[in-house]
C-alpha cells in the first residue's frame, strides 16, 4: 500500500473525510478542518491517536515511534507507522477517524 491508495480506500469509505495539505505536507482532513494522518517525507504515515490504549498498541508495533516532525518536540497524540507497517496503514487511520 501506498499513500495514494490509503487516501482513495478512507475517503472511499468516508465521505467526511478529504485530502488536503497542512504545511505542505500532504494529509487526510475531516470536513471540521481537524488532520487525522498525513503522508510523511520518508514515504511513512503520521496519523493522531488520542485514545490511550490504542496509541500503546501502536507503539507496539516494529518500527512505529511517537512523531518528531523534526523541531525536538515530539507530538503526543501522534504517531510514525514506517512502510514496513503498510498493512497496518488501514487499521490505523480508521482508529483515528
Amino acid at each position: 500500500m501506498d499513500w495514494d491508495m490509503l487516501v482513495a480506500e478512507i475517503t472511499g469509505r468516508h465521505p467526511e473525510i478529504r485530502l488536503s495539505a497542512m504545511f505542505g505536507m500532504p494529509c487526510l482532513k475531516r470536513d471540521t478542518g481537524k488532520v487525522l494522518a498525513g503522508s510523511w517525507k520518508d514515504g511513512g504515515i503520521t496519523v493522531k491517536l488520542t485514545d490511550v490504549a490504542q496509541r500503546e498498541a501502536a507503539l507496539t508495533l516494529p518500527g512505529v515511534a511517537l512523531f518528531d516532525p523534526g523541531m525536538g518536540r515530539v507530538m503526543k497524540e501522534w504517531v510514525h507507522v514506517p512502510t514496513t507497517q503498510t498493512e497496518r496503514w488501514v487499521d490505523l487511520v480508521e482508529q483515528s477517524i
